[in-house]
């Protein structure tokens, strides 16, 4: 199909848009493009009469027919949704998009990057689809603030940057999550996590041990928080508190709390750490906090201390070690002038367990650590790994170390780890 073609078929829909702009506000996303289908079809062929049928021309017209389909589905896209971006949504392979500029899109599938074919028509198509994003959740993205951090309906990570800053033009990263509901077994089958390791996992959850989740930027932290969040007992109440939402725990009794930034006056701003205050007036069992960040450490860690076992967070850290370092400097930030020796005592005592996740040169994600935090030594947080991720055999192995937690759990479970534990030991 032409490029004219689809914006005289686009600039018709577009009118009917506006003619009945009161009728289109009470229709939701799927209403409004059944009813635009159903018009933008009509008027496509009309622009691409069909000819007379012969024998010879049945496997043409089959064609036009799907050329035709394309598109009115294109078209749909443009108006309504967020243009050629729309295809890679509805690709589950695809985990992440990036576009560096309007003719230059790629994607990452199994870890690995590609660069597509697929483009916009120009600048001002990227900043269009921006607005469309950021709009509907009240953020804002202009010469004034001129990168943002959004998310889609579906959940997925925006992050959006424009000129100045972007110095090729607009940019978009789009970090899609899966829309089936993982769970832990779904780590064991890919290779993620092993079935002990798992089983560990889900028995440190219900022991309420409070757990942060370490490991770099697109390792995979926010989707395992969301499965080890799966695997709380629905009697429990949770607050989760994130800059933007994310998480999506099927969860009965759960409050979701999102971040706000300022406004063009630079007023209304509600960070994190301020929810995470808010959040222990509202009787919580659990406290979720999906990445600390800055000062909010503090809070989490009071939180953890005081009766609210079994709260989670993520961390950027490389390594367990690297872990507690960036919390000591996190606490830090809180500007409440404490000496190290206190702040690594509030971690020693708030935080149980360390859950390393890590991206390997494949592009595949694993567990690759699993860490007490037995308490200190002198001035230091002691350490000891439970879990390790082999790179060479690709397996996970008990290092033989017997966790301390183990007498949180169950006693039915206690054995079983200790049966575990005690064959690593002698093997």
């Amino acid at each position: 199909m032409t490029a004219p073609a689809f914006e005289q078929i686009k600039q018709q829909a577009l009118s009917l848009l506006d003619l009945h702009q009161s009728r289109f506000e009470a229709m939701n996303d799927a209403e409004m493009r059944e009813f635009l289908r159903t018009f933008i079809h009509e008027a496509a062929e009309n622009y691409f009469p069909p000819e007379p049928l012969t024998h010879s021309k049945v496997c043409s017209s089959h064609e036009a027919n799907t050329d035709i389909d394309q598109l009115v589905s294109q078209v749909i896209d443009d108006i309504v949704g967020l243009g050629p971006l729309e295809s890679l949504l509805r690709d589950d392979e695809i985990s992440e998009i990036m576009v560096n500029r309007f003719d230059r899109i790629f994607v990452e599938r199994e870890g690995q990057l590609t660069r597509l074919k697929l483009s916009f028509n120009d600048e001002p198509s990227v900043r269009r689809i921006i607005e469309r994003i950021v709009t509907p959740i009240g953020r804002r993205i202009d010469d004034a603030s001129p990168m943002v951090d959004a998310r889609l309906a579906c959940g997925s990570r925006v992050h959006a940057m424009i000129p100045p800053l972007a110095v090729d033009g607009a940019c978009l990263t789009i970090r899609k999550f899966s829309t089936q509901r993982l769970s832990l077994s779904d780590l064991v089958t890919k290779g993620s996590c092993s079935s002990a390791l798992s089983d560990l996992l889900e028995q440190i959850v219900a022991a309420r041990l409070n757990l942060m989740i370490c490991g770099g930027t697109g390792s995979g932290k926010t989707t395992l928080l969301n499965i080890l969040g799966s695997c709380i007992d629905s009697g429990e109440r949770l607050v989760t508190i994130e800059d933007a939402a994310e998480l999506s725990l099927h969860h009965e009794n759960l409050v979701r709390l999102e971040a706000r930034p300022a406004n063009q006056d630079g007023h209304g701003a509600v960070p994190i750490r301020e929810l995470v205050r808010n959040a222990l007036r509202m009787r919580p069992d659990r406290i979720i906090v999906g990445e600390c960040r800055a000062g909010e450490a503090f809070d989490m860690l009071q939180a953890m201390n005081t009766g609210h076992d079994g709260s989670m967070a993520t961390l950027h850290a490389n390594s367990p070690r690297d872990g507690i370092r960036r919390l000591e400097t996190l606490v830090l930030m809180a500007g409440m002038d404490l000496p190290l020796m206190a702040v690594r005592q509030q971690i020693a005592s708030a935080v149980k367990v360390l859950v390393q996740v890590t991206r390997t040169c494949s592009g595949k994600r694993v567990i690759s650590s699993l860490t007490e935090v037995q308490g200190m030594e002198g001035e230091i947080v002691l350490l000891s790994e439970i879990v390790r991720w082999n790179s060479v055999t690709q397996l996970h192995e008990v290092t033989g170390d017997m966790p301390r937690f183990i007498d949180r759990l169950p006693e039915q479970e206690r054995q079983r780890c200790h049966q575990i534990f005690q064959a690593a030991l002698c093997g």
